[in-house]
């Protein structure tokens, strides 16, 4: 872990330093842009830039530095320090900006002469052989799926919308605790599709539906992971949700999301 950030002591006044954690990662990393392989790599490192999920940074000889041109640009990171950078170019694909190089300058040293990709910009992401979505995952995020026969009840202004004694409670690193119903046990006459969908990279892609009760719509607060991920099959089709009132053997459940750990 290296100290990167300055900033000032509240109680003393005096300079402080923040960190970076990074960590070398035993994963085959591949990413592909243009059906090209633009970096593969066994020695990668993980990099928190934020503390919700790290960043894979790869040594120049495990990427294709030919695929690479400068920008002639930088951007700045008051943690890091500045990154120069490059345009990934495979034939007529070229995806602007989308890697970042840091040289003897930046502010961490581990991440010295090493490239980082933005996600989004590359086509695909794989951890040996499994393709990855959303963002790199964190090791240290851990989720649980566990069959509850305690009573579920949501309520949405004081309607219940949503009944169970066969739930399942999903414990996520993080996160509020959530309960997933089954679509058996749920009021959907009262659920209308949206279009919203948002991607997990622990869990997969979601859908969504708003809840109407009476003359109001309550926009995009029921979820379902028709196709989830491998470690979260267990609540595959069935129903989540949030912003409304859960009881829990009869006590409102508070959403109060727990510490993260990060070590």
């Amino acid at each position: 872990m290296t100290d990167t950030e300055t900033g000032t002591d509240p109680a003393s006044g005096t300079a402080k330093r923040r960190s970076v954690r990074v960590e070398p990662s035993a994963r085959r990393v591949r990413v592909f842009l243009g059906g090209q392989i633009v970096a593969e790599s066994t020695r990668a490192l993980m990099v928190w830039e934020s503390p919700h999920y790290p960043v894979y940074y790869f040594p120049p000889a495990d990427v294709r530095e030919d695929l690479l041109s400068s920008d002639g640009t930088t951007r700045h990171s008051p943690r890091r320090g500045d990154g120069r950078k490059h345009t990934v170019r495979v034939g007529d694909i070229e995806a602007p900006g989308a890697a970042m190089y840091y040289g003897e300058d930046a502010l961490v040293e581990e991440i010295r002469g090493f490239y980082r990709f933005e996600f989004g910009a590359m086509d695909s992401w794989f951890e040996e052989d499994e393709e990855i979505f959303v963002h790199v995952r964190d090791p240290y995020t851990r989720i649980e799926i566990l069959p509850t026969s305690r009573p579920v009840r949501i309520e949405v202004g004081g309607v219940t919308i949503a009944e169970s004694t066969s739930a399942r409670m999903l414990i996520e690193t993080g996160v509020p605790i959530r309960y997933y119903l089954p679509k058996t046990h749920v009021r959907m006459d009262l659920l209308e599709p949206s279009d919203t969908s948002t991607g997990c990279p622990y869990k997969g892609t979601a859908q969504y539906w708003s809840v109407r009760v009476g003359d109001t719509l309550h926009k995009d607060i029921a979820w379902s992971y028709r196709t989830p991920t491998a470690e979260s099959q267990k609540i595959a089709g069935l129903i989540a949700f949030y912003r409304v009132d859960i009881y829990v053997d009869g006590v409102l459940h508070p959403e109060t999301p727990r510490p993260r750990a990060l070590s």
